[in-house]
């Protein structure tokens, strides 16, 4: 039994059985506030592992004002709650979600949720930190101006809420369907609230926000019949009112449509004091949420919690860290971080909606959306080949495919989440996590289907100024916007194409994508130094000023000095046309060691977590402190990662420098504490840095299990003095996805001084195209 059958213990305590369990499990020692403050953008609610639903508190309303300091819709250093909602996004720099609103209360009903800085002026209500407790699959606070303890558990469709009301009051519920309270006549197209029984309501909306005609439907059952209900249009002030005694609610049914739906609930006093409630989601319709509420058969909070726990501590223990504890929390918050996305989008019987806004039918895979895909192609996908089976990575490929072959464009996601695209960001990197995957030995999905999904998307001309970057060999500055990033990256996914094809002996679309690849070489001017906007004359744009960025400019939320770095497929291109190692490893210090006043990024915000003109609070920079591996100084790496590991993540609620995004930036904390990151997704290679951790063992999909331990690992010893692999010295400053994947043990012996030879030698070096290139 958990402390709300015992209010006088406090929400935060649970029988002594099930907290020993718990705390011996890698779950115990996730902190979910990490990355809540700051522009962290995470939330501490209850999920599971990819879950549908992410059942979480709501501290802010989402109005356009208000959309990037509340994308989660939570923030660590408010002290007021409105509800609790039943979508959200993990670290993104977007606002949207936070679907079907619930808020337990007592006393007078408010129907608005008022204002943080004016206690008691609608129906959110104070809390305190040291009254909210949230782990892994669930999340606990003490509404402070209702007197009412709430805990949040959920499955994968379903949220499980539990309400313990003060002894002798009524027990009331308000549902808001608004989430977007100040401009719900501009996001909400449509809802309606569907009365069943007085233990069931149903309902839906209709959205046009970050995804426009975004559907959601719902089924909310209680596991005590209400016995008055009221229900409001707000947007009209039309009211409708309805009133079941007992025994009668079950016979009237009623149904109310409108944009600014809030109903109301009364549960009379419970003899207990509680009160519980069960939502489940669907894409689909109010009858395949109905259904999906089978995935929650009882009414056994404990069991559920239980559940939820243990499907993170399965996933968790994909990886066992040894390491000391603040490093071990933040190694598996990380982990935990990184598994929140792609979600599961699809009903209990396989259906879901897709980007034409259709219904479509599963066959033999589980449909993912939420595709962050500008920002997760880097390192989350490429983690999860690692530590999530390979059938998960499947799914995620044929969501993918599914989606490429009903949209509208017919091309792959670009920015997907509920089925839908939104074209958030740049590039068709949908593209390379197919590639690496198949690369990697990804089975269960069509890889013909695939390759050809992956043609199509690059040979979109109406996209992002592929006609031009087709016609001109890059994308000029005076056509379109984002340029120079556009470039560059696309070069980038075309590689990947050209790997993919080659394995599959596609030798005429490899030579093809090879050549595309190398367009990247179109925007770089060897007088500067640097990657430039060219225009459709051949000129390139002036004036020009490495450190300008802005909004719709040459750069994709970044500048010159973090872009002119983007050609991971080809560094030995990039040595070239600097005018070899010293030149580049001189370039790059300067990225690191540049006085920068932080007020030439301000206007930026995602151009965050600064050292120099490096920004790891954004995706363009993760992989430049691996780039001097490439260029003979990997010291000089391990030096660098050491710096950015201690300015920019901390285990505290603002301990991310920036949007976690999906799990990207946790993905590459995970990466870089075991020691290595993919800094070219479709190579099948990973940099070697430094381990942070004192010993990884990453449990594989296949079965087998590859060992990281770091000898003399302490602060003082933050360089790598020897390697070896299986017992064998490693000269090579990389090692492949196969001999992780054959297992074994990699042994890095640490040391205070830099090994300057070390990993420094020509024949050391990771793959590029210009090395190894196929003509």
């Amino acid at each position: 039994m958990l402390c709300l059958a015992l209010p006088q213990m406090g929400i935060a305590a649970v029988s002594s059985n099930l907290e020993t369990k718990l705390s011996a499990k890698p779950s115990a020692v996730v902190n979910v506030f990490i990355g809540t403050g700051g522009d962290g953008h995470t939330f501490p609610g209850a999920t599971r592992p990819f879950g549908m639903v992410q059942l979480s508190p709501d501290t802010q309303l989402r109005h356009f004002k208000q959309s990037y300091p509340w994308a989660a819709g939570y923030r660590y250093e408010d002290d007021s709650i409105l509800g609790f909602s039943h979508t959200h996004f993990s670290g993104t720099g977007h606002s949207d979600l936070g679907d079907v609103l619930l808020m337990p209360y007592s006393g007078e009903t408010k129907w608005e949720p008022g204002y943080p800085e004016r206690a008691f002026s609608g129906y959110r209500s104070r809390f305190s930190h040291q009254q909210e407790k949230a782990e892994p699959g669930y999340y606990a606070v003490k509404l402070l101006d209702h007197e009412v303890d709430v805990e949040l558990t959920a499955s994968e469709r379903v949220g499980l809420h539990r309400y313990h009301y003060g002894k002798g009051v009524e027990a009331k519920l308000l549902v808001d369907m608004r989430s977007s309270i100040y401009d719900y006549k501009s996001k909400n197209l449509w809802s309606s609230l569907r009365v069943r029984s007085n233990t069931l309501v149903t309902g839906m909306r209709i959205t046009r926000g970050w995804a426009p005609g975004r559907q959601v439907y719902f089924a909310m059952q209680f596991s005590k019949p209400f016995q008055q209900r009221e229900i409001q249009n707000r947007e009209d002030a039309i009211e409708y009112r309805g009133f079941a005694g007992p025994g009668s609610g079950a016979k009237e049914k009623v149904k109310v449509e409108g944009k600014a739906l809030v109903a109301a609930f009364n549960f009379g006093i419970p003899n207990d004091q509680s009160l519980m409630v069960k939502v489940a989601i669907s894409a689909v319709s109010e009858e395949g949420a109905i259904a999906n509420l089978q995935e929650m058969s009882d009414w056994d909070f404990a069991a559920e919690r239980q559940k939820a726990s243990d499907a993170w501590n399965t996933a968790l223990s994909a990886v066992s860290i040894e390491a000391a504890p603040d490093m071990r929390t933040k190694a598996y918050t990380a982990l935990y971080h990184s598994m929140m996305g792609p979600s599961l989008f699809m009903d209990i019987d396989g259906r879901y909606r897709g980007p034409d806004n259709e219904v479509h039918q599963a066959q033999g895979f589980r449909f993912h959306s939420t595709f962050s895909l500008w920002d997760t192609y880097r390192a989350l996908h490429p983690l999860l080949t690692l530590i999530q089976p390979t059938a998960r990575n499947a799914d995620f490929i044929q969501s993918l495919i599914a989606s490429q072959k009903v949209s509208p464009e017919g091309i792959l996601p670009v920015w997907q989440f509920h089925g839908l695209e939104t074209w958030c960001m740049i590039g068709y990197h949908a593209v390379p996590v197919i590639a690496d995957a198949y690369l990697k030995g990804v089975t269960g999905f069509d890889a013909e289907a695939a390759l050809k999904a992956m043609v199509s998307s690059a040979e979109y001309g109406a996209y992002g100024g592929l006609r031009h970057y087709m016609q001109y060999g890059y994308v000029p500055t005076d056509l379109e916007p984002e340029a120079a990033s556009k470039t560059v990256e696309y070069a980038f996914d075309d590689w990947t194409i050209a790997r993919m094809a080659e394995k599959m002996g596609k030798l005429d679309i490899a030579k093809k994508f090879y050549a595309r690849a190398q367009n990247y070489r179109n925007v770089f001017d060897v007088n500067t130094g640097f990657i430039r906007a060219r225009k459709a004359n051949g000129e390139f744009r002036v004036p020009f000023d490495p450190a300008v960025s802005n909004f719709g400019s040459d750069y994709t939320e970044g500048s010159a000095w973090q872009y002119s770095w983007y050609m991971p497929h080809d560094n030995a291109g990039l040595i070239q046309m600097l005018g070899g190692d010293s030149a580049a490893i001189a370039k790059i210090d300067q990225v690191f060691d540049a006085k920068v006043d932080e007020k030439i990024y301000a206007h930026m915000e995602d151009i965050s977590g600064l050292i120099g003109h490096y920004a790891h609070g954004n995706e363009p920079s993760h992989h430049v402190a691996y780039l001097y591996n490439y260029f003979g100084a990997p010291w000089k790496t391990q030096q660098r990662l050491q710096q950015i590991m201690d300015s920019q993540y901390h285990a505290k609620p603002d301990g991310l420098s920036g949007n976690d995004d999906l799990g990207q930036m946790s993905a590459w904390f995970a990466f870089t504490s075991f020691g290595f990151y993919p800094v070219a997704p479709g190579s099948n290679e990973y940099i070697l840095g430094r381990p942070f951790l004192d010993k990884t063992s990453l449990n594989l999909p296949n079965g087998k299990r590859f060992v990281i331990r770091a000898e003399n690992l302490s602060k003082a010893n933050q360089y790598v003095g020897s390697v070896s692999l299986n017992g064998k010295p490693l000269e090579k400053n990389f090692i492949t996805h196969t001999q992780i994947t054959e297992g074994g043990e990699l042994l890095f012996k640490m040391q205070s001084t830099p090994n300057k030879n070390w990993g420094s030698q020509s024949n050391a070096r990771p793959y590029t195209q210009t090395k190894y290139r196929v003509d």
